[in-house]
Protein backbone atom coordinates (compact mmCIF):
# COMPACT_ATOMS: atom_id res chain seq x y z
CA UNK A 1 0.00 0.00 0.00
CA UNK A 2 1.39 3.38 -1.01
CA UNK A 3 1.81 6.03 1.65
CA UNK A 4 0.02 9.31 0.95
CA UNK A 5 0.83 12.78 2.21
CA UNK A 6 -0.66 16.23 1.87
CA UNK A 7 1.36 19.11 0.48
CA UNK A 8 0.61 22.82 0.72
CA UNK A 9 1.56 24.21 -2.70
CA UNK A 10 2.76 27.65 -3.77
CA UNK A 11 4.38 29.35 -6.75
CA UNK A 12 7.88 30.78 -7.01
CA UNK A 13 7.94 32.30 -10.46
CA UNK A 14 6.50 29.55 -12.65
CA UNK A 15 7.72 26.73 -10.39
CA UNK A 16 5.11 24.91 -8.30
CA UNK A 17 6.64 24.10 -4.92
CA UNK A 18 5.28 22.62 -1.75
CA UNK A 19 5.80 21.83 1.89
CA UNK A 20 4.35 19.05 4.00
CA UNK A 21 1.07 20.42 5.34
CA UNK A 22 2.02 19.49 8.91
CA UNK A 23 4.95 21.96 8.75
CA UNK A 24 2.76 24.89 7.63
CA UNK A 25 1.38 26.92 10.52
CA UNK A 26 -0.64 29.36 8.45
CA UNK A 27 -0.80 31.40 5.24
CA UNK A 28 -0.98 35.17 5.46
CA UNK A 29 -1.78 37.98 3.08
CA UNK A 30 1.02 40.49 2.44
CA UNK A 31 2.40 41.80 5.71
CA UNK A 32 4.24 44.95 6.69
CA UNK A 33 7.87 44.16 7.42
CA UNK A 34 10.80 45.85 9.09
CA UNK A 35 14.13 45.62 7.26
CA UNK A 36 17.09 44.22 9.18
CA UNK A 37 20.41 45.98 8.59
CA UNK A 38 23.32 43.64 7.76
CA UNK A 39 20.99 40.65 7.35
CA UNK A 40 21.69 38.08 4.61
CA UNK A 41 20.05 38.89 1.26
CA UNK A 42 17.48 36.12 1.71
CA UNK A 43 16.17 37.75 4.90
CA UNK A 44 13.70 40.35 3.67
CA UNK A 45 12.68 41.57 7.10
CA UNK A 46 10.81 40.90 10.31
CA UNK A 47 7.08 40.81 10.79
CA UNK A 48 4.90 40.93 13.87
CA UNK A 49 2.69 37.85 14.03
CA UNK A 50 0.27 38.46 16.90
CA UNK A 51 3.07 39.72 19.13
CA UNK A 52 5.70 37.22 17.99
CA UNK A 53 8.61 38.40 15.84
CA UNK A 54 8.97 36.22 12.73
CA UNK A 55 11.76 36.33 10.12
CA UNK A 56 10.59 36.65 6.49
CA UNK A 57 12.74 34.71 4.02
CA UNK A 58 12.70 35.23 0.25
CA UNK A 59 13.18 31.90 -1.59
CA UNK A 60 13.28 33.44 -5.07
CA UNK A 61 17.07 34.07 -5.18
CA UNK A 62 17.73 30.48 -4.11
CA UNK A 63 15.73 29.35 -7.17
CA UNK A 64 17.70 31.63 -9.47
CA UNK A 65 14.89 34.18 -9.66
CA UNK A 66 15.21 37.91 -8.99
CA UNK A 67 14.31 38.90 -5.42
CA UNK A 68 10.72 39.74 -4.64
CA UNK A 69 10.29 43.34 -5.84
CA UNK A 70 8.22 44.33 -2.84
CA UNK A 71 7.89 42.07 0.20
CA UNK A 72 4.44 43.53 0.79
CA UNK A 73 3.20 42.22 -2.59
CA UNK A 74 3.72 38.53 -1.84
CA UNK A 75 2.06 35.95 0.37
CA UNK A 76 3.58 34.55 3.56
CA UNK A 77 3.70 30.84 4.25
CA UNK A 78 4.49 30.58 7.96
CA UNK A 79 6.47 27.42 8.63
CA UNK A 80 6.98 25.71 11.98
CA UNK A 81 10.72 25.42 12.46
CA UNK A 82 12.80 23.87 15.20
CA UNK A 83 13.66 27.36 16.50
CA UNK A 84 10.14 28.74 16.06
CA UNK A 85 8.11 29.98 13.12
CA UNK A 86 9.52 31.68 10.03
CA UNK A 87 7.75 33.12 7.02
CA UNK A 88 8.56 32.13 3.45
CA UNK A 89 7.70 34.79 0.90
CA UNK A 90 5.99 33.23 -2.12
CA UNK A 91 4.37 34.64 -5.25
CA UNK A 92 1.04 32.81 -4.94
CA UNK A 93 -0.43 30.18 -2.66
CA UNK A 94 -1.94 27.13 -4.33
CA UNK A 95 -4.02 24.23 -3.14
CA UNK A 96 -3.34 21.44 -0.71
CA UNK A 97 -2.74 18.33 -2.82
CA UNK A 98 -2.57 14.69 -1.81
CA UNK A 99 0.32 12.76 -3.34
CA UNK A 100 1.46 9.17 -3.06
CA UNK A 101 4.84 7.45 -2.94
CA UNK A 102 4.39 6.20 -6.49
CA UNK A 103 4.35 9.80 -7.75
CA UNK A 104 7.63 10.71 -6.00
CA UNK A 105 11.01 10.93 -7.68
CA UNK A 106 14.40 12.06 -6.42
CA UNK A 107 15.50 15.59 -7.29
CA UNK A 108 17.15 15.67 -10.73
CA UNK A 109 20.96 15.72 -10.76
CA UNK A 110 20.91 18.82 -13.01
CA UNK A 111 19.27 20.81 -10.23
CA UNK A 112 22.62 21.88 -8.73
CA UNK A 113 23.87 21.36 -5.20
CA UNK A 114 22.47 24.58 -3.71
CA UNK A 115 18.94 23.85 -4.87
CA UNK A 116 19.18 20.11 -4.22
CA UNK A 117 19.89 20.96 -0.57
CA UNK A 118 16.43 22.54 -0.37
CA UNK A 119 14.54 19.80 -2.20
CA UNK A 120 13.55 16.43 -0.76
CA UNK A 121 11.77 15.17 -3.88
CA UNK A 122 9.53 15.94 -6.80
CA UNK A 123 5.98 14.67 -7.29
CA UNK A 124 4.37 14.19 -10.67
CA UNK A 125 0.81 15.46 -10.79
CA UNK A 126 -1.50 15.07 -13.75
CA UNK A 127 -0.33 18.22 -15.51
CA UNK A 128 2.52 19.60 -13.36
CA UNK A 129 5.42 18.72 -11.14
CA UNK A 130 5.57 19.80 -7.50
CA UNK A 131 9.01 20.39 -5.98
CA UNK A 132 8.82 19.37 -2.32
CA UNK A 133 11.01 21.53 -0.09
CA UNK A 134 12.74 20.57 3.13
CA UNK A 135 11.14 22.97 5.62
CA UNK A 136 14.22 23.35 7.85
CA UNK A 137 16.54 23.91 4.89
CA UNK A 138 14.11 26.46 3.41
CA UNK A 139 14.02 28.60 6.54
CA UNK A 140 17.74 28.42 7.29
CA UNK A 141 19.89 31.26 5.99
Amino acid sequence: MAHERQICTFLLGQQLCGLPVERVQEVLRPQRMTRMPLAPAAVRGLLNLRGQVVVAIDLRPRFGLPPTPSPTSCKNVVVRGVDGPASLLVDEVGDVVTVGDLQRESPPEMMGDALRGLVTGVYKLRDRVVVLLDAEAAISV
